[in-house]
């Protein structure tokens, strides 16, 4: 019940626009505390693999992407399925600020793929069960946003877009148990319950990388949905009386100019 009541206290726009301001610039500084050690882990501290050598280092990217692309989906269709039974106006916003974030880390997981897969594989692409379905994820992505662009980022948007994350969500399960139902190329999860094949560092690596992008995406979603919200809010007076209040001179300031 109280997790509820603080759901709905956040799910007034002039609420998490407010909360948005004050969370965005923190989480990015956290996002590059993470990132730093992460990189230094993945690029200097790890050795190469006896196997793939140095090319393995790509996976320090690879993964964390693929990983977020997933979740934040699957983030994007609790908000849509929030938006549509309780028709919180904020909650559709959340999974529209969500969507070109998940859509970067869908490409970038593709790409990166591409990268490791031609010295290990032999080959950019195959048809595998695996990257068939996350690329069926990134056109889901893209059909998201071209859906939200063709009504302008209108609330008539926030229905047919939460249809249409709902029901890309039955993707998720798909990618994720398509190395278990059909046999790919695709190796299976190294950090699996009761399964962990990582040394070390390698996981703490890969930890600090994905939470930098955890991180990151929280920073740029909340900028984002502040965005979304004064361009649906334009005309509210709370909205201006936000702003005058961001941009007037701080007491001191006011006394020294005078």
């Amino acid at each position: 019940m109280a997790a509820e009541s603080l759901l709905f206290h956040h799910a007034a726009p002039k609420r998490l626009y407010a909360l948005a301001g004050r969370w965005a610039r923190p989480c990015l500084w956290a996002a590059l505390i993470l990132l730093l050690p992460g990189l230094w882990l993945a690029l200097v501290a790890t050795p190469a693999d006896a196997v793939q050598g140095e090319g393995y280092r790509i996976l320090y990217v690879h993964v964390p992407a693929a990983w977020m692309s997933m979740w934040i989906y699957a983030v994007m269709a609790f908000w849509s399925f929030v938006g549509l039974v309780w028709r919180t106006r904020a909650s559709h916003l959340m999974a529209h600020a969500l969507a070109p974030t998940g859509a970067l880390f869908a490409a970038l997981s593709l790409a990166t793929g591409a990268l490791w897969g031609k010295p290990m594989w032999g080959t950019w692409w195959v048809w595998d069960a695996r990257l068939t379905t996350s690329l069926l994820l990134l056109f889901i992505y893209l059909g998201y946003l071209a859906l939200l662009r063709a009504h302008e980022g209108r609330a008539s948007a926030d229905r047919p877009c939460a249809v249409l994350g709902l029901l890309g969500a039955l993707n998720l399960p798909v990618i994720y148990f398509s190395v278990h139902w059909w046999n790919t190329l695709h190796q299976g999860a190294s950090l699996a319950p009761g399964k962990l094949s990582l040394p070390g560092a390698t996981l703490a690596g890969l930890l600090l990388m994905t939470g930098a992008a955890w991180l990151w995406t929280f920073a740029t979603a909340l900028l984002r949905v502040r965005l979304l919200i004064a361009g649906r809010e334009a005309h509210t007076r709370w909205l201006h009386q936000l702003r005058a209040a961001d941009t007037a001179p701080a007491p001191g300031l006011e006394a020294a100019h005078a």
